[in-house]
């Protein structure tokens, strides 16, 4: 019999569903439109596999489960359920897990589909919306209209789902802070519990970066103003921001998500996903192919040094608005904070960031230039760790 210690250890798990409709102008996600024909022996090959690595997790609690992609709600409710079904059976999963569907809005219309899946034990849609704006949707390649992001949230409720979530986009060609704040407007009428806002990024080899000398983009100064009115706005509305793009509802922030951001164990299935379990990071080739074939070929895998494990530390708690643990850095990795502490305070002085009862955080404005912060305080770090190791080359052991 399995003592209860054995399921203590907390896990998300994060399945992968490469199938879109059509292929978003700025998506650099693995997934491929128009594949309806591999579904059936994709969902084989993902149970089959959630089947083999599940006594890896006989120590887990499998507190969260995120299906993500490509939109996985074009699967369709039979398959959906087969693999949470999986789940279920091969699986600890704790009786409040949070379960997450990724949806399109035109793929989330129907009220008796979306109930099923509630009834199956889905308990939070993602919807992918990006702008109430049709000109800018159709520019960017959505296939879905403001109406029927409308059409999917009123399903969405009728099903019986209390908690979903919208994602947006800011930065977008043709964007106006105009547009930017109807946008919000618009997704705030509609009262989810959660809204992720997130900054356009030019990816290499996206249809959109490829046609980035002509189309017109909100400049950095237009894009910074676009996040710091959204930050205001959704706080005047009742959001509570809690990461650099996400804003929820009292006590509705993403679990899952919450996972990344708190350095918690994750493991990911499918093509293209990501795992960090068991002290090893890694990632499986993007090969729909070669995964239905069963060769779970992977693109990176590497244990992670403590060294790393700080840096993350340090990268991944400034996304948020709890910020940095002094005593995390000092107790957990044994680190003098010291050399944060001096630049903390001079951005501080410039309103970039703000003490905590429990060390630091980034205000809004830090957000903005979050990567120069946090590169600065990575680079301070450093060059600690490289004069405690020459005091330590030259007998001084005290500083070890």
């Amino acid at each position: 019999m399995r003592s209860a210690t054995n399921k203590d250890r907390p896990l998300g798990l994060y399945l992968h569903i490469p199938f879109c409709a059509a292929k978003c102008a700025y998506c650099d996600f693995y997934s491929l439109a128009r594949s309806e024909d591999r579904m059936d022996d994709y969902v084989a090959a993902l149970c089959r596999h959630l089947t083999e690595s599940a006594p890896q997790a006989d120590r887990h609690r499998v507190e969260t489960v995120y299906f993500g992609g490509g939109t996985p709600s074009y699967l369709g409710v039979k398959r959906l359920l087969r693999l949470l079904q999986t789940v279920k059976k091969r699986y600890h999963l704790a009786p409040d897990a949070e379960i997450t569907l990724e949806a399109n809005p035109d793929s989330a219309g129907d009220w008796r589909a979306l109930r099923k899946l509630r009834h199956a034990g889905f308990n939070r849609i993602s919807l992918g919306v990006q702008s109430s704006d049709d000109a800018i949707l159709r520019q960017i390649g959505r296939i879905h209209t403001w109406e029927q992001v409308k059409n999917a949230a009123e399903a969405i409720r009728r099903a019986g789902f209390d908690n979903f979530s919208l994602d947006l986009i800011y930065g977008l060609p043709g964007q106006t802070m105009e547009i930017w704040r109807q946008t919000l407007d618009d997704a705030v009428a509609l009262a989810p519990e959660h809204i992720s806002a997130y900054g356009l990024k030019l990816e290499p080899g996206t249809p959109l970066y490829q046609r980035r000398e002509s189309i017109v983009l909100p400049d950095d100064d237009l894009q910074a103003d676009m996040y710091l009115y959204a930050v205001d706005f959704l706080a005047q509305n009742g959001y509570e921001q809690y990461e650099i793009s996400n804003f929820a509802k009292p006590g509705r922030a993403s679990r899952h998500n919450l996972k990344y951001w708190h350095m918690e164990e994750y493991a990911g299935f499918g093509p293209g996903a990501h795992s960090d379990w068991g002290g090893v990071r890694y990632a499986y080739d993007r090969d729909l192919n070669g995964y239905i074939a069963g060769e779970l070929r992977l693109s990176e895998s590497s244990e992670i040094p403590p060294m790393e494990r700080q840096q993350e530390y340090i990268m991944l708690s400034l996304r948020t608005v709890e910020g940095i643990s002094r005593r995390e850095v000092e107790y957990h990795y044994r680190r003098p904070f010291a050399p944060m502490e001096s630049l903390f305070q001079t951005y501080a002085a410039h309103g970039l960031a703000e003490a905590t009862e429990a060390g630091w955080r980034l205000t809004p404005r830090g957000f903005l230039v979050s990567n120069q912060i946090i590169g600065a305080l990575l680079e301070a770090m450093g060059t600690d760790e490289a004069m405690r190791l020459d005091r330590a080359a030259r007998g001084d052991y005290r500083v070890v």
